[in-house]
């Protein structure tokens, strides 16, 4: 008996519970509708506003135009009618019409029954020099108009005239009607003039009244409920009217009206629903392991003996699974270690497969200054043997030259070569641009192969890797020398861009790129299969190492030929370790 209430007790606790987020959710909901419905209220009242100003204009501009100044024969009359109705045409007013100071139609673009208007609402404010405004009903079609009068001057200063400008409010809906929420206007009167639901129309409000009643004296259901800041109206008007609404309104005091909308509520309700229905949920199955886990211990202390035989064969379990763990972890880290040397093998090699392609070039760079070397020995013992000290001094400073020469290429060999990871830091990307073309050098001058290189007379300070920078630039200067081997004119071109990132392009005159989405993949390669010239593997090293740089490179193909571009970003001195 105990267990039952303590069931039914929890019920209860979730249900008032469920009950609370309803009502939170709910309110949440309602603010988040609610500014939904402002903006979509405050963007019809503009709508509307905007639509009516252009009429308001119109009266405004025209008011003193020059025909309508001298109306005294009927040919004056006669092209002041053509021209109010030429603009009526074009601005799709219902009409426009002039009138005296004595409210007498003088002449109107289209016929009027009524001529003197004497005492229109709009005409009386404009005879007092101001803009005038109303709205009413034509008494024969039942077409809805919304007037507005302006008034003309003399030369001093006195009102000889007005114009009026009578626009169809129907044409105005138009552009706005049918759209998802229900917009409303009503005037001083409390009369529903506008609205994009024809229901709607000329349904009024008394004062101190809330909802709306239909023309005439009829009723209809009506409701209204305060939640929190919200009102919500309770409602039964038509299919295309909500059940349940959240109620807005919004005063416009320049067109005399009050703008109001009815906001559906059904999906705050939904919504606030399903979270209640969410966390119920939830509580209950909470509940419900919580009372399975109550039972089943119960029947676990009934069997304890077979509960400690389990455990202790789930222990065994465990501790093997444990050591299998720590094994396949120590496997892990053992293959990390292999791939991160397998990596520096990999850059390693992709240094010695450039030497091996430079090495004839290199090879005849240096024994080129050998050479001229001991002809210059051979020379310079010579003139000392024959007392001539000066040009002896002279073939002593060549044979430095030289060997100065033969010292810078094999240090960039020794750097460009030597297998060690070092740190990064500040990097002169000039320096490393005319290392990379130096040790290419060679190779190029014996294809007959151009470079396109000016250095800039500033440094370009990079966040980067020396030597794993000069690899990467030997690397694209060697592909593009490879891509056009089986073409006359060869020209490699290298520009260094020093805006918001730097970025070296590496750009030829080749057959382009086959196919740019493996481009960096290792072991691609459009070169015949068991060539020496390489694997393929060194696009995919370059973009390992920009990619550890911070940066990017990327290829595309050009008119002619193919470009890369290799981006870094700029030291700054916060990146220094």
């Amino acid at each position: 008996m105990q267990r039952v209430w303590v069931i039914l007790g929890f019920l209860f606790a979730v249900g008032l519970l469920a009950a609370g987020v309803w009502s939170y959710g709910y309110r949440q909901a309602l603010s988040q509708l609610s500014e939904k419905a402002e903006a979509d209220l405050e963007l019809a009242a503009d709508r509307l506003s905007t639509q009516m100003q252009v009429y308001q204009e119109l009266a405004v501009l025209m008011a003193n135009h020059p025909v309508l100044q001298s109306l005294d024969t009927p040919v004056q009359r006669r092209m002041a009618q053509a021209m109010l109705l030429d603009v009526a045409d074009k601005t799709a007013a219902v009409n426009m019409v002039y009138l005296d100071q004595n409210g007498q139609v003088l002449v109107a673009a289209q016929p009027v029954a009524q001529r003197n208007m004497a005492e229109h609402p709009a005409f009386q404010r404009a005879l007092q020099g101001a803009l005038g405004n109303a709205h009413g009903v034509l008494p024969i079609s039942g077409d809805r108009i919304y007037s507005y009068a302006a008034p003309s001057f003399d030369a001093t200063g006195q009102v000889d005239g007005v114009l009026m400008v009578v626009a169809d409010v129907q044409d105005v809906e138009q552009t706005w009607r049918g759209s998802t929420e229900a917009v409303f206007f009503i005037d001083g009167d409390g009369v529903v003039f506008i609205s994009n639901r024809s229901d709607l129309l000329f349904w009024h409000r008394a004062d101190g009244q809330r909802g709306l009643a239909p023309p005439g004296k009829g009723s209809v259901d009506f409701a209204t409920v305060q939640v929190g800041r919200h009102e919500l109206w309770t409602l039964n008007w038509g299919r295309y009217l909500p059940r349940r609404a959240l109620h807005l309104m919004l005063d416009l005091p320049v067109i005399d009206m009050t703008a109001e909308v009815l906001v559906d509520v059904a999906p705050a309700r939904r919504l606030a629903g399903l979270q209640a229905a969410t966390v119920a949920a939830i509580c209950l199955a909470f509940g419900a392991l919580l009372f399975l886990a109550t039972e089943r211990r119960r029947a676990l202390a009934e069997v304890n003996t077979v509960l400690e035989t389990r455990v202790a064969r789930r222990t065994r379990a465990l501790t093997a699974a444990n050591t299998a763990l720590r094994r396949e972890v120590r496997e892990r880290q053992e293959a990390e270690a292999a791939l991160k040397h397998a990596q520096e093998e990999l850059i390693q090699a992709g240094k010695l497969s450039a030497l091996g392609q430079m090495s004839a070039g290199i090879s005849h760079e240096l024994n080129q200054p050998l050479m001229a070397i001991r002809q210059f020995a051979d020379n310079g013992t010579a003139f000392l043997s024959r007392g001539k000290e000066g040009n002896a001094a002279e073939n002593l400073n060549r044979i430095s030259d030289m060997a100065a020469r033969m010292a810078r290429i094999i240090k960039n060999l020794r750097a460009f070569a030597r297998n060690e990871s070092e740190p990064m830091g500040k990097v002169d990307l000039v320096l490393v641009i005319n290392t990379a073309v130096e040790l290419t050098e060679a190779r190029l001058r014996a294809e007959g192969v151009t470079m396109d290189w000016t250095p800039p007379a500033d440094p370009a300070f990079a966040w980067g890797g020396e030597v794993r920078l000069v690899q990467v630039f030997v690397n694209l200067i060697n592909n593009a020398a490879d891509a056009m081997s089986q073409q006359d004119d060869r020209l490699i071109r290298i520009e260094l861009n020093t805006r918001d990132r730097l970025a070296v392009t590496v750009r030829d005159i080749g057959p382009g790129i086959e196919n740019t989405e493996k481009l960096f993949e290792p072991f691609y390669t459009t070169k015949a299969v068991g060539s020496s010239e390489g694997m393929g593997l060194g696009l995919s090293i370059s973009y390992g190492l920009v990619q550890s740089f911070g940066g990017n490179i990327r290829g595309a193909n050009s008119n002619p030929g193919a470009t890369f571009t290799v981006e870094l970003e700029h030291f700054t001195e916060d990146k220094d370790p």
